[in-house]
């Protein structure tokens, strides 16, 4: 294929994407708003009220940055492996990889077209945050980077989900079971500071501490975790998964009936 025939490939798949999440908006945008919006008004005002400050900020500013960061995960990672996956289950997809489109521009198109989800979902709550408290920006570059590549890599590893899926229940698994753990562990509502050395230990092993934290220092300048480290390694982990959900999608393995 031609680089523009590629392009109009990639921005299909990625328009078709983009209107299967905005038509069904309520249940897609709506009610992550709501959820991080219930999160804000208990967390934030009346628990983080009696809380009081928390790495030299405000509670619910505090918490706000990792609430933002777990929307942008669930909703990355639920876009796409819902989306590839009722696409194997109705068999479209081998229409796909007979025809000439190369690998990794479906891959692209899949992950870009969720990662639109995540994102959007991310500015929705971010506007709703701002209704309840102000936080400055200590590195737009930070935030900007922490939050494509943490999208991205949650993308991916749905895209990687949804080929090893074999029934609707497998892709809620990961979700239910790995994800949501990780997620609620992974110091959105406290600093690790306040956990004892075994368990500051066992935190570092989450990967969605690291993601977390940055995209915090990113918006309020406070860490518990290295931050050059942690996007140095999130790179490294996008890179690693977007080779292993190619190969897949090349082999056709899971995929062709």
């Amino acid at each position: 294929m031609s680089p523009s025939e590629q392009w109009v490939a990639f921005s299909t798949i990625v328009r078709k994407e983009i209107r299967r999440f905005t038509r069904i908006w309520v249940q897609t945008l709506l009610p992550p708003a709501i959820t991080m919006a219930l999160y804000f008004v208990i967390f934030g005002k009346l628990i983080g009220s009696r809380i009081g400050e928390m790495g030299g900020f405000d509670y619910i500013q505090f918490v706000v940055p990792g609430l933002i960061m777990m929307a942008i995960i669930t909703n990355s990672y639920s876009n796409v492996v819902s989306s590839f996956f009722s696409a194997k289950f109705q068999r479209s997809i081998e229409e796909l990889l007979v025809s000439p489109t190369p690998g990794y521009v479906i891959l692209l198109g899949y992950c870009i077209g969720s990662m639109c989800r995540g994102l959007l979902v991310g500015i929705v709550v971010t506007c709703l945050a701002l209704a309840f408290t102000d936080f400055p920006m200590h590195s737009w570059t930070i935030t900007v980077a922490i939050v494509f590549l943490t999208s991205m890599l949650f993308t991916l590893a749905g895209f990687i989900n949804a080929v090893f899926a074999n029934t609707f229940d497998d892709i809620s698994i990961v979700p239910t079971f790995v994800l949501t753990p990780l997620t609620y562990l992974g110091g959105v509502f406290y600093s690790i500071e306040l956990l004892s050395d075994f368990w500051q230990g066992v935190s570092l092993f989450n990967p969605v501490l690291y993601m977390v934290n940055t995209f915090r220092y990113g918006m309020l300048g406070v860490s518990d975790v290295n931050i050059v480290g942690a996007l140095v390694g999130l790179v490294v982990c996008v890179i690693a998964l977007f080779a292993v959900a190619l190969h897949l999608l090349n082999s056709g393995k899971r995929l062709r009936s």
